[in-house]
């Protein structure tokens, strides 16, 4: 499928239960209507509603599921594949599905259990307004996905396709023949990269705009699956919680909107994008745990100071029920976070994707919490230490080293990949460059960095730092330094439990080893290279690129 662009978030710019009713409106109060007779309104074909918009897009969802089983537009329709309707996670199953029309607002309303799902049609509007509220546990629902049929886009994300002849992992990573790797997971994109993901053929366009997010997990830097495409067709994703590499638990409540979108080939209108989109005429509409305009707040900082200015500051909000981020402003750091709901949230300044200071902050309804200028310590930055030699910045990614570029949409074992074995020379000018970004138990373990020191360099004891972004099966780093000297087996901190470095994500909990080397260890020689061996030690993970590996943000060693 071609044509997946995006536009400017922050700083970067990226493409992406009981019997069913079987009448008509069970609603009362503002929604309570019957079909409208103009070209506007709905209609009930007996096993479906069918909702026109009065604009370009009919679109029906089942009465007995509340599955999205035809998506048209402009007379074709663009929805299933594989036998396969459009619908929260894989389908709910029966529910107790009800539709009502209000005005120029029509919603149809999904119970299943616990959980409520919602779609809206907007009169003269090629949109479907989505909302998703999960109460609690009881229901597997982490996703949207809206399946599109074959051949109607080309195919413009071709890491992302799921059809090759080898399964290389998991039955959900493939092999082609000629050694490239496809898999569902590989978006190349953090949830603050993109406002929008889809296809277009350039007088067509099909979208999602996502959510805020608020309720999803695992902050601004969070990658999961988007879009996929199959032989059978392609999907588009809203994913409410990805358990893959997550390091937040889920949380609950109402997700949304978010928005099917067709354009005439153009990206989705600015005016739905997240931040961006008002919903005043979805307030009395009884949609379950909404919460408009009036009864958020908003927080805003009139600086951040001692911030390194070469890099970009996002700032977080973080709490049990919900998350928030927004970029601080490169020339002093001011940031302004809107539409947030009442709380005491954890508030963080990363430094790129590292955490750099944590504060709290409360905010009240239809308040702004200003912030006076925040002062990020030095010593919060591992990057102002003084350092006899560092490999890499610190900035809570592999950003920089051997194969980071390629490791968010493709295989570590994928034929474009540089061998992930090789050693490093300090003064090489190559040293990060020629490190690779992620290191395995069974694939590089041994890694040997050379570097030389001074006499009085070599007279003394220094701490040694390993800075990492993620770990799979309890990786983490213990080193050798001249084949004398091997440090203890550190602890292994929290990290996600699930696969992480083979379905394009680094992220996990950014952590420090630190290690103190005595004086003995040094070769007196000037002229002779010390080494250091970094080993990857676990007692778990299986072989090969599963076996226990970590990625690596940044190693130096202070003077």
């Amino acid at each position: 499928m071609s044509g997946s662009t995006g536009r400017p978030l922050g700083r970067r710019t990226f493409v992406l239960g009981s019997a069913a009713a079987a009448g008509t409106a069970a609603l009362t109060g503002p929604l309570a209507g019957t079909a409208s007779a103009a070209s506007f309104g709905w209609s009930d074909d007996g096993s479906n509603y069918v909702v026109d918009t009065g604009a370009n897009l009919v679109f029906k969802v089942s009465k007995t599921n509340g599955d999205l089983t035809s998506l048209v537009y402009k007379g074709t329709e663009y929805q299933g594949y594989g036998g396969k309707n459009s619908h929260v996670e894989s389908g709910l199953g029966t529910s107790t599905v009800t539709i009502a029309q209000s005005g120029t607002t029509i919603l149809i309303s999904v119970t299943y259990g616990t959980l409520k799902h919602y779609y809206a049609a907007r009169s003269g509007e090629n949109n479907v307004y989505l909302w998703t509220n999960k109460a609690d546990s009881s229901v597997t629902a982490t996703r949207y996905i809206v399946r599109v049929k074959a051949g109607l886009f080309l195919n413009d994300e071709p890491d992302s396709y799921t059809y090759a002849p080898t399964v290389i992992e998991s039955a959900d990573i493939f092999e082609k023949s000629d050694g490239q790797t496809r898999a569902k997971h590989y978006s190349r994109l953090r949830v603050m990269d993109y406002d929008y993901i889809g296809w277009t053929t350039g007088s067509v366009g099909l979208w999602i705009v996502r959510s805020n997010h608020e309720k999803a997990s695992g902050g601004p830097f969070y990658r999961s699956l988007l879009r996929h495409q199959s032989a059978d067709g392609g999907g588009l994703y809203e994913i409410l919680y990805y358990g893959e590499n997550q390091t937040e638990s889920e949380r609950y409540g109402l997700q949304g909107p978010y928005v099917i979108a067709f354009t005439d080939g153009g990206a989705p209108s600015s005016s739905l994008y997240p931040g961006t989109l008002t919903t005043s005429w979805a307030d009395s509409l009884g949609i379950s745990g909404y919460v408009a305009a009036g009864g958020r707040g908003r927080v805003a900082g009139v600086g951040i100071s001692g911030r390194d200015t070469t890099y970009a500051y996002t700032v977080g909000l973080a709490n049990s029920a919900a998350q928030y981020w927004g970029p601080a402003r490169s020339s002093d750091g001011y940031f302004s976070i809107a539409g947030v709901l009442p709380g005491t949230y954890t508030l963080t300044v990363f430094k790129g994707e590292l955490a750099v200071y944590t504060g709290s902050v409360s905010v009240s309804a239809g308040a702004t919490t200003t912030l006076n200028s925040i002062a990020v310590p030095s010593s919060n930055d591992p990057g102002n230490a003084t350092a006899i030699w560092r490999i890499n910045n610190w900035d809570g990614t592999p950003s920089g080293f051997k194969n980071a570029d390629l490791m968010t949409y493709m295989h570590p074992s994928d034929v474009r990949a540089a061998s992930w074995t090789g050693n490093v020379v300090i003064g090489s000018g190559t040293e990060t460059s020629a490190f690779p970004c992620y290191l395995w138990k069974d694939v590089n373990s041994g890694i040997v960095v050379y570097f030389r020191l001074t006499a009085a360099q070599a007279a003394a004891a220094h701490t040694l730092r390993i800075g990492v972004t993620t770990a799979y099966a309890n990786g983490r780093p213990q080193v050798v330094v001249n084949d004398t000297w091997t440090s203890a087996v550190p602890a292994a901190p929290t990290q996600p439990s699930t696969r992480s470095l083979t379905v394009g994500s680094y992220r996990g909990n950014n952590h420090t080893f630190t290690y103190s080397v005595p004086a003995s260890a040094w070769l007196t020689d000037t002229s002779a290279y010390n080494t250091l061996k970094i080993y990857v030690a676990s007692g778990s993970g299986t072989t090969s690129y599963l076996s226990a590996g970590t990625a690596i943000d940044a190693i130096d060693l202070l003077a």
